[in-house]
This record gives C-alpha cells, structure tokens and sequence, in this order.
C-alpha cells in the first residue's frame, strides 16, 4: 500500500479515536462475566448491524460441539450463551480472507473494596482505561472493529471476507470459538488482539483444570483423633502436586519456545471449600486447580500423570488410603500451540505483513514472545488449520485489581491492524 493512502487510513484512525474510547467504556461497563455477557453482546450484535455487515447471533448447543477436537468439559447450563459473527462479503474475492476474534467474557471482579473505583464503571487516568475486561479484552475487540471503520472511512473495504467474531466461554474452556469452527467459520488467517503488549505470541501453554474431592470422617472436635480431617488431607496433595510442576518444568522437558523461559508450567490451586461446621472435623474438601502444559503434550498422557501422582500421595494418609480422591474434569482441556511450527505460506505471509503494519506504526521491529498463558488462538492453528496470530494493547493487572489498558497502544494497535487488514485482504472500492 502506498504511502498516501497509509496515511489517510492511520489518520481516519486518529480521526475516529475518541469516539472508539467511547465506544469502548460503554462495553466495559457490561458486567459480561460467565453466564452475563448477553448484554455486551446484544450490544456488539447493534454496533456489527449499524455498519452493515451481516450478523450470525446464536446460543452455543453444546451437543454440536461436545464430539470435536478441542472440547472442553462444562459445569451448568449453555442456555446463555451467544456468540456474534458480523460478516463482510467482497465484492471482488481478490484478497485474502480475514477471521478477526475477540472474547467478550470477563473473569469475576473479586472484592469491590479492592478497587480504586467501581470495576464496570470505566474510567481514563492519564494513558490508563481501567476498568474489568478494558485489557482483557474487550480494548482488542473494539480494535478490531474501529480497524475496519478506519477502511470505510476513507471509501475502501477488504477484498477478501472477514468474519468479525465476539465469543463467549474463553476464560473457562473456549467453546465459543470452538462453536464458530463448527459452524463453519474459516479464513486464511485470524488475528486475535489479545493484551501482550504489541507482541506477536509465536507459543502459548495449554491449560488442565481439575477438581479433586476429598472425602473426610466427621465427628465433634473433642474427638478429632477419631476423625479424618478432609480439609488437612488436602496438604500433601497439593505439595506432591507442586513436586510434579517443578518435575514438568524441568530443562529437559521444556518446549523450544520456553527455553528461555524461567518457569513457563505454573499450577495454580484456586479455589478450595471443604466442611459445615467450625467444631466438626470436615467431612469433605474440594480444591480446584489450573496446571499448565507445552504445545504438541498429549493431554491424556499429564491427566494420567497427574492422577497417578495423586494416588500415590494419598497412600500417605491413613484415612485416604482407602478413600482415594476423586478427580473431575471441568472447563480447560486445552491443548498447547505454537505459531512458531506452521510452516504454511499463509503462516509465513500473515506474519510478514503484521510485522510490516507494526513497523509502519511504531518505527520498531515486531517483537515475539512465547506466553505462560493460553487463548483461543489453538482452535484456529490446530483444528482449523489456519494461522492465528496473536497480537493486542499493553495491559496491566488482568484478572486482577485496577485493571488497566494503555490507551496510546489502543491506537497503535487500531492502526497496525487495519494496515493489516488492507495488506492481507486487499482493497476495493465501497
């Protein structure tokens, strides 16, 4: 693309920056965690509408995904889930074609009184929106929009198909996207702007969650010694648990990606409850837990790893040794991906014309990083056999307190992604 009309693309950009902010701190102000993003979406469905492109808004069934490669166990019902595809169709079908995806779903806000100010009421302070969800990463899904209205803007659109995709389920399993490759969503490439800083992920982890339940022998305190404490019993669970992470992160067992990386598996015990009463030995406990693996580990062969390491360790415990736990599978089965391994032609192009966008914007080379997180970027490299670039804003503090997003690389972003778009797809007249 020449000089000329690059400029006019990143100024409709800055042109339209306000109004994206707007944009985006009313979406922020949607409380779309599980089961509540219907509001958000309802208001992406209108947005996707308003610019004519062709809307696709359906709830997730999960008996059409449950077969696939990819699926992740749930807890609860998918009554409430919807994803949005907004559609542009090319006239011409020169270029290539785009899926452009996002995740509308946040994780909970934890304790309010650990907030500066009200999670879903947005606010700017100096470069920083915050807000729950302003990084992660409803910031990279208004970019992604407000790329394709800076085309509009200046009378061109893509001359290849783009999918405009806002998923639910990506903090939990990644069924949305899942259901979007059942339904039949495919393109030469997808960019995700999930929030590493103006990076391209070229690896990310693949993620186990579990539950274990443990089973106790009540009695009243006054008698604990005649009891079996599940609460207790839970500690040397974890602890051989952690044994297995520090085994699993071993040099010798790491991917080439994370060669570098100090400890790229981290396990995570997130959540526990267990027993009724204050003066009754606990009858039972559940503890839940995240357990990261490498791209190309069978996740079949670290559950049973995992589960093994778990009976063993239970022989330790006198009740527990004939009372072994029990482990349920619920949320991420996901597997590992690395963007690094696609030696197609649309892998080796995508990742030349991004790095071409990001330079025209910011003057620098695109940096690469191999991330000790997960994102729906292994449904469309693994299952959908297209490359999934990964590539969104500087956040801080995601799924913590006083979640923030730069705003200057808001617009850094915008920019990179519709030079992108207009690089990858082609252009056509309106």
């Amino acid at each position: 693309m020449d000089q000329e009309l690059t400029s006019r693309l990143l100024g409709a950009v800055d042109a339209a920056f306000d109004e994206q902010l707007d944009f985006l701190s009313e979406l922020v102000s949607h409380p779309s965690t599980r089961g509540q993003e219907q509001s958000a979406q309802a208001f992406m469905a209108e947005a996707l509408e308003a610019r004519s492109l062709e809307v696709d808004r359906w709830t997730i069934d999960v008996a059409d995904i449950r077969h696939l490669p990819g699926f992740s166990p749930v807890i609860g019902e998918y009554e409430d889930a919807v994803n949005v595809v907004g559609r542009h169709t090319s006239r011409r079908q020169t270029g290539k074609s785009l899926i452009l995806n996002g995740h509308i779903d946040v994780v909970p806000e934890g304790p309010l009184t650990m907030w500066d100010q009200p999670p879903f009421a947005p606010h700017v302070d100096g470069d920083w929106m915050y807000g729950r969800g302003a990084g992660d990463m409803k910031a990279g899904l208004v970019s992604n929009l407000f790329a394709l209205d800076a085309l509009k803007a200046i009378g061109l659109a893509p001359a290849g198909d783009v999918f405009y995709q806002s998923v639910v389920e990506e903090e939990c399993t990644g069924n949305g996207a899942l259901a979007c490759l059942q339904r039949g969503y495919r393109a030469d490439a997808t960019l995700i702007p999930e929030p590493f800083d103006c990076a391209l992920v070229t690896a990310q982890v693949g993620v186990i969650w579990f539950q274990v339940h443990l089973q106790g022998l009540p009695t009243h305190v006054a008698y604990a010694g005649d009891g079996a404490n599940a609460i207790e019993a839970a500690i040397p669970l974890i602890e051989a648990l952690h044994k297995l992470e520090a085994k699993w992160n071993g040099p010798d067992l790491r991917h080439p990606d994370f060669a570098h990386v100090h400890h790229p598996l981290n396990l995570n015990v997130g959540k526990i409850v267990g027993g009724d009463w204050t003066s009754s030995v606990p009858a039972w406990c559940v503890f839940d837990v995240r357990m990261g693996i490498f791209p190309g580990q069978s996740i079949d062969d670290m559950r049973a790893e995992i589960e093994t390491v778990l009976q063993e360790a239970a022989k330790s415990n006198a009740f527990l040794r004939d009372n072994q736990p029990r482990i349920v599978y619920h949320g991420f089965l996901a597997e590992g991906y690395a963007l690094s391994e696609d030696g197609s032609d649309n892998a080796r192009q995508s990742i030349a014309t991004l790095e071409g966008a990001h330079q025209s914007v910011t003057g620098k080379p695109l940096e690469k990083l191999a991330i000790t997180a997960t994102t729906d970027a292994r449904f469309f490299g693994l299952y959908g056999q297209m490359p999934a670039l990964v590539y969104g804003p500087k956040a801080e503090a995601i799924h913590g307190f006083n979640e923030r997003v730069s705003v200057d690389s808001i617009n850094k972003v915008t920019k990179a992604t519709a030079l992108f778009i207009a690089n990858w797809c082609g252009l056509e007249a309106l």
